[in-house]
């Protein structure tokens, strides 16, 4: 019954590691660009009763009697499905269609990245995100332009004073991943680079790397699925409860036998 404890309490603990992952997706499934998260589970130690193989007779070997003593939480992976388009007409808003982030220069000089393209301007006209950092490389747009027009290519252009052509201000550049669903989160919409993620390939958007094109004026939605979600937190609530029914029916039958020994 020891056993039965030991398992049931690991099993409520990855559980609950599980409801936390679902309710931080559901908390953020109106959160521009943001990727779900997953959790892995996998069995842990065994006890060998009986060691598969081993023999029984000299004619026979044993199929082994093994007890497993419960779960764990074994990875919390990112998925990288796309999110639905959200049309807002801000100009500096931008959606990744495909693979890809935008790329980040944080107040340390590390680099960040993003699937988040609410943009804005700064008091210099530099094109940043909502908490002030730069997108890179840099872009600064003159105060006097006019409309400004990013390509889903990502050349970004504006109609000046005194010109009849529209000026090239620059192109934004995106960054993929060998491995995307290895980068770190590190909140306000940031994810940093791991050895699980692989370097950075940077390229043009609808570069010959594979990285997606722009659309301006469009925000990506999350890739959370409410419902899905929904579905996961019932069938955690129900692993939670059955391995509390076990400690409970374990501690009923430590009742009895104490019960009996007096």
């Amino acid at each position: 019954m020891i056993r039965a404890l030991y398992t049931a309490a690991s099993g409520m603990s990855a559980q609950q590691t599980n409801l936390d992952t679902i309710a931080n997706n559901l908390a953020n499934s109106g959160t521009a660009g943001f990727r779900q998260r997953q959790v892995q589970f996998e069995d842990m130690i065994y006890q060998n009763l009986i060691t598969p193989g081993s023999a029984e007779t000299q004619q026979t070997l044993s199929a082994g009697l093994q007890v497993g003593l419960g779960t764990k939480t074994a990875a919390s992976e990112v998925i990288m499905t796309q999110g639905d388009p959200n049309n807002t007409g801000n100009q500096y808003d931008l959606e990744i269609q495909g693979a890809g982030f935008f790329q980040i220069s944080l107040p340390d000089g590390t680099i960040a990245y993003t699937r988040a393209g609410n943009f804005h301007l700064s008091s210099q006209g530099t094109i940043i995100t909502s908490n002030g950092d730069t997108v890179l490389p840099a872009i600064t747009i003159p105060s006097n332009a006019g409309a400004v027009t990013i390509s889903q290519y990502g050349v970004v252009t504006a109609m000046l004073p005194g010109q009849t052509n529209a000026a090239q201000l620059g192109t934004i550049q995106l960054a993929t991943f060998p491995n995307p669903g290895g980068l770190s989160s590190i909140g306000s919409n940031l994810l940093q680079q791991t050895a699980a993620s692989g370097n950075p390939i940077t390229d043009s958007p609808g570069g010959t790397s594979g990285i997606g094109t722009l659309q301006q004026g469009y925000l990506e939605n999350s890739n959370v699925d409410v419902v899905a979600e929904f579905v996961q937190m019932i069938l955690a609530q129900r692993a939670y409860e059955s391995n509390s029914k076990v400690i409970h029916v374990a501690d009923d039958m430590y009742s009895q036998i104490n019960g009996l020994v007096r």
